[in-house]
């Protein structure tokens, strides 16, 4: 079982097991984004995937690892590494798990949860229209974050998620 994934930069060829995530695609980049899984026996092994490096995140509840490339968004086994599910062009900058097993996504404007698939979703309301989202630090169960209002960008705003009522609130 994997208990820990870090982005990493290119390892140097044999210095880890590598398994390879690709979808075949006309639209595919050029680049790559190679994660390091640790498994429960603290053995190391590297995941490449297609697009540039974003975002990683773990859920042991959900038994997923999610991984946020330009490309992609990737979902992955926590037990066997292998891929469950993936997302093309999703557009998203900032990926975080949740406490309940799901996880939060996030464009520029918006921010989404991920339920039990990629295609489940949730769109997660706000006070104010946001731009430049910018996922912060858990607090139990709310995530700070950051954004500007939209079409106001002098507004820098502090702002908290609640995960147990999907509300959002400016702080």
């Amino acid at each position: 079982m994997i208990i820990n994934a870090e982005i990493i930069s290119r390892p140097d060829s044999g210095e880890y097991m590598e398994r390879i995530y690709d979808v075949e695609s006309a639209w595919n980049s050029q680049s790559w984004t190679f994660v390091r899984f640790t498994d429960e026996n603290y053995e190391q092994w590297c995941g490449q995937f297609r697009g540039e490096r974003k975002r990683v995140a773990i859920s042991e509840i959900s038994k997923r690892v999610l991984i946020l490339t330009s490309d992609y968004l990737f979902s992955i086994d926590l037990n066997n590494g292998d891929l469950i599910e993936f997302d093309n062009s999703p557009g998203y900058i900032n990926l975080i798990a949740i406490n309940d097993g799901n996880f939060l996504v996030s464009d520029y404007y918006n921010i989404t949860k991920i339920l039990d698939k990629l295609s489940n979703t949730k769109h997660i309301e706000s006070p104010i229209q946001m731009d430049v989202i910018k996922f912060e630090l858990w607090d139990g169960n709310f995530l700070n974050f950051s954004c500007d209002e939209f079409l106001n960008w002098d507004r820098h705003l502090k702002m908290r998620y609640n995960s147990k009522t999907d509300e959002v609130k400016i702080l």
